[in-house]
């Protein structure tokens, strides 16, 4: 039984992308590993995935461009203001406008680019650089 699920999606990927492999399969499928997934794949972090029902959960199988240095979740959750992601940026990522903090907001599952631009805070979910 996996506590985290999108914990254990992004080290799967992570691993896989040290190792030097092309593709990897995460189960269990779920909505907000897709929509973090999305997120990745805008900002060209991943390639394309796509969904395979199993009738278990579901696969996704993720195309890895090595693009990857890290990503992780956060825990825990921490809430912020619009206002307060700086203090986020220098705790997780690397250097300024390098990498990007997922956050979970009333408009969506969003960048911390997007919430800063839609005037909206929320609870940090991950970061990738």
């Amino acid at each position: 039984m996996l506590n985290d699920p999108l914990a254990a999606a992004l080290s799967k990927m992570l691993n896989a992308e040290k190792v030097g492999k092309k593709e990897v399969l995460i189960k269990p499928a779920s909505a907000m590993i897709k929509s973090v997934l999305t997120l990745m794949k805008e900002h060209s972090y991943i390639g394309s995935y796509e969904e395979i029902n199993d009738g278990k959960g579901g696969v996704l199988t993720v195309q890895l461009l090595g693009n990857l240095n890290k990503c992780g979740v956060i825990k825990p959750r921490f809430s912020t203001k619009c206002t307060g992601f700086e203090k986020w940026e220098k705790r997780y990522l690397p250097a300024k406008d390098f990498g990007l903090l997922v956050v979970t907001t009333p408009v969506g599952i969003v960048t911390h680019f997007q919430a800063k631009e839609k005037q909206t805070g929320g609870r940090l979910l991950a970061y990738c650089y």
